[in-house]
């Protein structure tokens, strides 16, 4: 199945989050959490530890909580970043960035 962000839960969040990743450290599949509470173009991101962008998808979401699931099993062990970008209608912008690692 293609990799996508798919609803966890129709309960509207208080405010936007992004989890930490789980399993981590993980090999090869990561499950990435993230919530908000309003209608957001969303996209996740994941960078290696030289900022090269190594995973990217993004879509429009309807207030609520999400979940990527994320393969590495292309990509070498150690450290790496991801991050969410949220952007409401009102133009108001959510972005927070967290570490996981892949150990293989």
């Amino acid at each position: 199945a293609p990799i996508g962000i798919n609803q966890t839960s129709i309960t509207i969040p208080n405010t936007f989050k992004l989890h930490q990743n789980y399993p981590n450290p993980f090999n090869p599949v990561t499950n990435i959490q993230f919530d908000i509470p309003n209608d957001a173009n969303v996209s996740i991101k994941i960078y290696d530890l030289l900022g090269r962008e190594v995973f990217s998808v993004s879509d429009y979401k309807q207030a609520g909580s999400y979940e990527v699931m994320f393969d590495g099993s292309n990509l070498a062990s150690g450290l790496y970043f991801y991050s969410i970008k949220a952007e409401t209608s009102q133009r108001d912008v959510y972005t927070e960035t967290k570490k996981m690692v892949l150990i293989k």
